[in-house]
C-alpha cells in the first residue's frame, strides 16, 4: 500500500521587518485572517489577492483556527504598532498649510457650489 500522508508546514514566513506573510507572497497574514472574519470565502481572498494560492489560503485559515489566541494576538500587536507609528507620523507633520487651503476654497455660508441657497 502507497502512503499518501504527509506532514506539510503551514505557509507562512517571517519577513526582514517581522511581519507574518502567506506562502510565497508579500500578503499578510492578517489581510487573510481580517477577510476570513469577515466572512469572506478563500475563493474570494484570492480573487483580491492573486498572487496567493488557494491551498495556502485554506491552511492559513485551518492554523488560525487551531491557534485562534495566539494569532488574534499577533494581530492586535500589530494594530498597536500601526497606530502608535501613525500617530509619530501624524505629530511630525506640519499640516496647518492643508487646513489653510481647504479653509480658503470652502464656500461662504449661505451658498451651494458657489450659487446663493434660496
Amino acid at each position: 500500500m502507497v502512503q499518501i500522508i504527509e506532514t506539510e508546514q503551514v505557509p507562512l514566513h517571517l519577513d526582514e521587518s517581522g511581519s507574518i506573510r502567506v506562502g510565497d507572497t508579500r500578503v499578510l497574514l492578517e489581510l487573510v485572517i481580517n477577510a476570513h472574519n469577515t466572512g469572506t470565502a478563500p475563493e474570494q481572498i484570492v480573487e483580491t489577492y492573486p498572487t496567493l494560492d488557494l491551498a495556502d489560503v485554506y491552511d492559513v485559515i485551518a492554523y488560525y483556527l487551531r491557534h485562534r489566541r495566539e494569532i488574534d494576538g499577533y494581530i492586535e500587536e500589530r494594530q498597536i504598532e500601526a497606530e502608535e507609528l501613525r500617530e509619530e507620523i501624524e505629530a511630525g507633520q506640519d499640516l496647518s498649510w492643508i487646513r489653510n487651503r481647504i479653509q480658503a476654497h470652502r464656500s461662504p455660508p449661505g451658498t451651494l457650489n458657489d450659487k446663493p441657497v434660496s
